[in-house]
């Protein structure tokens, strides 16, 4: 195996790393703030669940990058995974709320343009679309199971005490199949580029046996899990405390609306399902699991009221997930330039 292919390989394990540091805060931050669940159990249960995401259940929503754009050289994969992650640094640096999604993409179209590729504007507004109907889907997500549990819990009449312990478990159960949903959904923005230019090879042992890409959704797996394990600690508390100020049942609703809206959009077995009985079925697209979370506590806050609604920060949002996707590219194509012309790197294969 050339050594050059885990040097480019590395930009998408930057990437990964990054994104399990932040976006694990979505799945667990709350119940690690309010100290419903240890950090150390929160990061084990993650970490297993979205390397087994990825390598399960990757494939779906990473194909839809790959026919936005067949990155098919290595050298300009490793710019894509590059150009997206320190996009995603910059911004987050710059207090704008950002999108890994939305991030990955404009680096493909920025490698689209540069090697004079034609992208796929049917693939293109199709994703474009899963920005606006993933946090729509979970704010009505979590606006109907914020009316089911808050009539429940009027009406069971559960103890203080056993409420809490369904809560802790309730936390882990959504917090198990909040990963795999990450896990199996965002694989494809960490290591989506990399899948056409791949030369990892079919690996069996027994009757256990692993392709090609699907070996490589287990190192952006593991990338990912070292990102829970180093740097998510801090991202959970602050989320925990300051972002999601929420008691942990409605935490609870946030976290399972944003893991469904995850898994509807990377599930190959509901979509084949949906298509049998003639039903539209949702895109099989990586998803943003910020904007997730956002459409799931706006949906929570328009459900009480929208009292509390704070939309300068919406607007913030907003203006994060416009610029996102075009600085991205910008990047993107003047990086391959470089890599092109001053380190005579082949960025795309004619």
């Amino acid at each position: 195996m050339d050594y050059m292919f885990f040097v480019f390989l590395s930009s998408g394990l930057f990437l990964g790393w990054s994104l399990g540091a932040n976006d694990a805060a979505n799945i667990f931050g709350t119940a690690v703030g309010t100290k419903m669940v240890r950090f150390k159990t929160a990061a084990i249960i993650a970490s297993i669940f979205v390397i087994l995401g990825a390598v399960c259940s990757g494939s779906g929503a990473s194909k839809t990058l790959v026919e936005l754009g067949a990155v098919n050289a290595l050298a300009g994969a490793f710019m894509c995974a590059f150009s997206a992650a320190v996009t995603v640094y910059w911004m987050v640096n710059s207090s704008i709320p950002v999108s890994t999604s939305q991030s990955i993409v404009g680096a493909i179209i920025g490698w689209n343009i540069y090697s004079n590729k034609p992208t796929d504007y049917t693939i293109l507004s199709k994703i474009i679309s899963t920005w606006i109907l993933c946090p729509l889907l979970a704010g009505i997500i979590a606006i109907l199971l914020y009316i089911l549990t808050r009539y429940l819990l009027k009406h069971a009449k559960i103890h203080l005490l056993r409420l809490d312990s369904y809560t802790r478990i309730g936390l882990i159960l959504t917090g198990a199949f909040g990963a795999y949903a990450l896990g199996s959904n965002n694989i494809g923005n960490v290591m989506g580029v990399f899948v056409d230019a791949n030369p990892l090879q079919n690996v069996s042992w027994h009757n256990f046996s692993l392709s090609g890409t699907q070996l490589l959704f287990l190192i952006g797996g593991l990338a990912i899990s070292v990102g829970i394990f180093t740097r998510s600690h801090k991202v959970m508390r602050v989320i925990g405390k300051k972002i999601m100020v929420m008691t942990p049942i409605t935490a609870w609703i946030v976290v399972v609306s944003q893991s469904i809206v995850l898994f509807l959009f990377a599930s190959q077995g509901l979509e084949q399902i949906l298509q049998q009985h003639n039903l539209p079925a949702l895109p099989l697209v990586p998803v943003s699991s910020s904007q997730a979370v956002i459409g799931a506590v706006m949906g929570i806050g328009l459900a009480k009221g929208g009292h509390n609604m704070r939309w300068d920060i919406l607007g913030k949002v907003s203006l994060g997930w416009i610029t996102t996707p075009v600085i991205s590219a910008i990047i993107c194509f003047i990086s391959l330039f470089f890599l092109e012309n001053v380190f005579n790197q082949t960025v795309y294969l004619p």
